[in-house]
């Protein structure tokens, strides 16, 4: 069976979104970022559904969010970092595309959502605490899900859009 979608998968800063849009770019897919739809159909920002709805309120928009656009064909789908935690997420990404996890270091992961004020999990006195303990609850969980593990630390984006293309073309993906 020919997988059509891609889905990223992976922590916070791994580079789910920069290397999503070249990938659907390099591919002719389209690009969508589940955060970035769930925004744009509640009209207002993650952090504000956290502060709001809590961070279940928000797993359950990102349920409905997840199992609308991984229904779409040829499209490459960055995920938020916790989007795996939820069963009806890992079902529809295993069964409707093939997995990408983007791996990274916690201090590849630190250094780069330092001063990122949107991510409401890491406002906090000590994110890096917050980092290593979310990779460690969800690292087996994404190292499950995945088609394709490619670690994202001290490579450039193009190798590793580069990387993917060229394994999805050789396994028949695309």
């Amino acid at each position: 069976m020919q997988k059509q979608n891609i889905f990223l998968i992976g922590p916070m800063g791994a580079g789910k979104s920069t290397v999503g849009r070249f990938l659907a770019q390099r591919m002719g897919y389209e690009f969508l970022d589940s955060d970035n739809e769930i925004e744009a159909r509640t009209g207002v920002t993650i952090p504000m559904i956290f502060d709001i709805e809590g961070e279940a309120g928000f797993r359950d928009r990102e349920v409905a969010v997840i199992d609308d656009l991984t229904q779409q064909k040829n499209l490459v789908l960055a995920t938020g970092g916790g989007a795996v935690l939820r069963e009806e997420n890992r079902r529809a990404l295993c069964s409707r595309g093939f997995v990408v996890y983007l791996r990274a270091s916690v201090d590849s992961l630190i250094a780069r959502t330092k001063n990122d004020r949107s991510r409401p999990l890491l406002q906090t006195d000590n994110p890096e605490q917050v980092i290593r303990e979310l990779l460690e609850k969800r690292d087996p969980i994404y190292m499950e899900l995945a088609d394709l593990v490619v670690e994202t630390q001290q490579v450039s984006v193009y190798r590793v859009v580069k990387h993917i293309h060229e394994t999805l073309e050789s396994q028949g993906v695309v």
